[in-house]
């Protein structure tokens, strides 16, 4: 009985991931799809995919356009003026160029000593490295990320209690959300 309870919970450490990534992932596509047929009246399945990989597509070769690259900064511009949109759109834009655009931010890993023992130490990245213009030269930006979560902290710290980490940035990101139990 024992190793039939031990069989079962084996099992859900490996099927739930599993499922669970499975059914967004396909929550996501078929929300999707349904958004885009619904938007044409075509009940082609697949077309809501593939319509918006296109507009996303289109929207990259117009951002990076030249004749269409100042229209796309002025529709950029307005976001901007807006108070509340200005402060979603600006958050979202830099978390995402942080991670796929051409300015990749989390490219920096350090290990930061946290005590004078040298005993407590903290993984994080490194997002900026002179913030002299928040009064507080030889300090740089360390981003935290939190563990079985996508929130994180910006702590400012002083640059002699740095290291850096001789590991990719996906690699050190994967260790710290997963509580450290992912990793190579």
């Amino acid at each position: 009985m024992k190793h039939l309870l031990s069989y079962f919970l084996q099992g859900l450490v490996f099927l739930v991931p599993i499922g669970l990534t499975i059914w967004v992932l396909l929550g996501a596509i078929v929300t999707i799809d349904e958004w885009g047929r619904g938007r044409f009246g075509l009940d082609v399945p697949g077309f809501g995919i593939a319509f918006t990989i296109t507009a996303i597509t289109f929207a990259g070769f117009l951002a990076s356009n030249f004749l269409t690259r100042r229209l796309m900064r002025a529709l950029e511009t307005l976001f901007d003026r807006l108070p509340l949109v200005k402060m979603l759109h600006g958050a979202l834009k830099d978390l995402l160029s942080a991670f796929v655009g051409e300015k990749k931010r989390f490219d920096k890993p350090v290990i930061v000593t946290l005590n004078a023992e040298k005993t407590l130490k903290a993984l994080g990245f490194i997002t900026r490295e002179d913030v002299s213009n928040l009064g507080e030269p030889g300090s740089v930006a360390v981003y935290f990320p939190q563990s079985y979560n996508f929130a994180g902290q910006v702590v400012l710290v002083a640059r002699e209690v740095i290291r850096p980490v001789a590991q990719s940035s996906g690699d050190l990101m994967a260790f710290i959300v997963s509580g450290g139990i992912t990793g190579k």
